[in-house]
Formats: structure tokens, sequence, C-alpha cells
């Protein structure tokens, strides 16, 4: 059986609105699951400001009662502005993988700054309402940065799944960096 011109016409019509109405559909999930991304910032961005706060008081209360331990104080100062730099930097672009990756190894350094500085108690100075807070503070940005992954997770599968992946570049979409 042979197909007539408007036949043939009509099913490409009809092929080129199904893959149309595809691409439409798929870009408009990689939006959604972008804006989720940039949704999902600020609880993380807010937790790092409470952290960055109570680290400064720590800072306020040890560095005159710990003289000798001096050098490490300062390594800690240094280590909160980097995260509050990589912060200020992730901000403006939470999608962007970069922004992202600096602020994690930001504050990873941070990590190890704290470690090298235990600070439980120092003499003349009660720090365990403090200590507690910043306990709390960790936890909470722990949660914060879960949901963050989360959605960073979400996007990056939707990212690569076949067959969206063949308009990922076209409308330059990209991976996304985790915390």
């Amino acid at each position: 059986m042979m197909m007539s011109t408007s036949q043939i016409v009509w099913g490409s019509v009809a092929v080129a609105a199904v893959l149309l109405f595809w691409i439409v559909g798929a870009y408009n999930r990689l939006v959604r699951l972008r804006g989720a991304i940039v949704r999902r910032f600020p609880p993380v961005d807010e937790q790092f400001s409470v952290r960055h706060a109570l680290l400064q008081q720590q800072i306020a209360v040890v560095a005159p009662a710990l003289p000798d331990a001096a050098p490490r104080i300062e390594v800690l100062r240094a280590a909160c502005q980097q995260v509050e730099a990589a912060c200020a930097h992730a901000r403006q672009r939470p999608g962007a993988a970069g922004a992202i990756t600096s602020l994690r190894l930001a504050d990873g350094i941070l990590g190890e700054a704290r470690a090298r500085l235990p600070v439980q108690s120092v003499a003349g100075a009660d720090l365990s309402e403090l200590n507690a807070q910043l306990g709390a503070s960790d936890a909470t940005l722990a949660f914060a940065r879960r949901h963050f992954n989360d959605a960073v997770t979400a996007y990056n599968a939707a990212v690569r799944q076949f067959p969206t992946v063949l308009i990922v570049g076209l409308f330059g979409f990209r991976s996304a960096g985790t915390l």
C-alpha cells in the first residue's frame, strides 16, 4: 500500500509536534530542577552565616586566653574568611559547579582548622554554651546541605539522562556541584 503525499505530510507534522512537545517538556523539567537548586541554597547560606558568627565569637573569647595558640587562631580566622568569600561567590550562582566546589573545599579547610584548635574550655571563660551552639549550627548546616545535595543529585541525573542529554548542550545546561 502506497502512502499519499498528504499522509506523509501529516505524519511528518505529527512526528514534529511530538518532538517539539517532548523538547519543551524536557526543557521545562530541567529549568524546574535547576530552580530547586537555587531555592535550596539560601538555607545553606544562612547556616554558613550563623556558624561564621559563632566562630567569630569563639575566636574573640579564645584568642586573648590562649596567646600560645595565635598561629592556629589566625589559620582559623583565615579559613573563616575563605568560607565567607566562597559563600558570597556561590550565593550569586548556586547552580555553578565551580562556585559550589570552591565552597565545599573552603569548608573542608575550615573543618581542618577547627580540628587543630579544639576548644572545650579556656581559663576564665565558659565555652560550653558557645560549643553547644556551634554543634547545633553544624547539625543544621548538615541538614540544609543534604537537602541542597538532593536537589543537585536530581538535576544532575536529569542532565545525564537519555534522551534529555541530547538537548542539554543546545540550551546550555551543565552539571551542578554538590556540597
